[in-house]
């Protein structure tokens, strides 16, 4: 057991788009990354996933609407919902969501991480 200094965690978070593993509970992953600019639009058909604003604001997109998050605010996408994350300046989050879920989800592209790294 051991704590995690979010703050020391995100210095070593080097590129965008790019989560790195925090922590692990229950076969669920805690990650961290820093975003910025639009990621691909992508569901998680077996997984629901919750995305945390420690820094910046970020924009969920989904088919029929778009959900502004601040500093301080979650939200919880459900399994199957098609989204699409994008933060217009850099934006810092904790995701909480199955340790085998790919960061892409259902789609496959050079953004897909299959070997997380682990800080």
């Amino acid at each position: 057991m051991h704590t995690v200094n979010l703050n020391h965690a995100l210095s070593q978070i080097e590129q965008h788009w790019q989560p790195h593993i925090v922590g692990e509970l229950n076969d669920q992953h805690v990650r961290l990354a820093k975003l910025s600019g639009e990621f691909i639009w992508h569901a998680h058909e077996n997984a629901d996933e919750l995305f945390l604003v420690l820094h910046g604001r970020l924009e969920m997109q989904f088919r029929d609407r778009t959900v502004r998050l601040d500093e301080g605010e979650f939200i919880i996408v459900p399994r199957g919902v098609e989204h699409c994350p994008r933060a217009d300046q850099e934006c810092h989050v904790l995701l909480f969501e199955p340790a085998e879920t790919l960061n892409t989800g259902d789609v496959t592209s050079e953004r897909t991480v299959r070997d997380m790294k682990r800080i």
